[in-house]
């Protein structure tokens, strides 16, 4: 199965979009040329030394842009005075990341001060984690234990497997197995064939091919990897223009866990 294309059309669909909405991908071009370079080579290495992280960011970016907008705030650290997005039930102790986005606007404030938002390094690097193909993440054992011994949705064999690692009496919370066991390293559309076989991780996955309105989404994207690629990437652009702060609203902060 080939895995090029949809990252391919990832990147000239959101360019594209990006474009008509008027923002855009080359906003830095002269006020910091090597932006985009420095976040890309800081993911790479990222995802090298900790193959989880791909999926990380893309999540961290998720979490950001769905509670008022992609403006970065999950970045931001509680203070006395101040209650921020990172303890909230859905993030907190299972965001991970902050420490690669420290890292980009660490270098980038080096090389071009007060000039890259950590908006847009959020957003490119969720962006560079899918487009070089890594993986799309990994689910814990406590979250989907209930599913491999109580659902019946599920392939025989498949549970099976997993039962070793993820005893039903408890045990091995932390254990991790990955969302698509047959390409768990690439951002491709192998995890909806699993779907079809029933092999569905989490109960919230196989939920996407149960008798739904979206089997037959699972089953096209299931045969046409060209056509997920595209879907995604415009699903990415829709998300990623919700509740853009751009001119004189925001601001550029000097460390993204803070406001200046």
């Amino acid at each position: 199965m080939a895995r090029l294309p949809p990252f391919l059309l990832l990147l000239a669909a959101t360019c594209a979009a990006v474009a008509n909405a008027q923002l855009s991908e080359n906003y830095y071009g002269s006020s910091c040329p090597a932006a985009l370079l420095t976040i890309r080579t800081t993911v790479a290495t990222a995802v090298l030394l900790d193959r989880r992280m791909g999926a990380s960011l893309l999540r961290l970016y998720f979490h950001d842009c769905f509670v008022q907008g992609c403006d970065a705030s999950v970045l931001l650290d509680d203070t006395p005075s101040f209650t921020g997005e990172k303890g909230a039930g859905p993030n907190a102790g299972s965001l991970r990341g902050f420490e690669v986005i420290d890292r980009i606007k660490l270098l980038l404030e080096l090389i071009c001060p007060r000039t890259v938002s950590c908006a847009d390094i959020l957003a490119v690097a969720a962006h560079d984690a899918v487009v070089d193909g890594h993986t799309i993440g990994r689910a814990q054992c406590q979250n989907y234990r209930n599913r491999i011994y109580a659902d019946t949705d599920i392939d025989g064999t498949f549970t099976a497997s997993l039962r070793g690692d993820c005893p039903q009496g408890g045990g091995n919370d932390g254990n991790l197995t990955p969302l698509d066991a047959s390409s768990p390293d690439y951002f491709d559309n192998s995890y909806f064939s699993g779907l079809l076989s029933h092999r569905g991780l989490l109960h919230s996955d196989q939920a996407l091919y149960d008798g739904g309105s979206t089997d037959g989404l699972v089953s096209s994207y299931a045969s046409n990897n060209d056509q997920f690629g595209s879907d995604f990437a415009a699903a990415m652009v829709k998300l990623g223009n919700l509740g853009v702060l751009t001119g004189a609203y925001g601001e550029i902060r000097v460390n993204c866990r803070a406001v200046n």
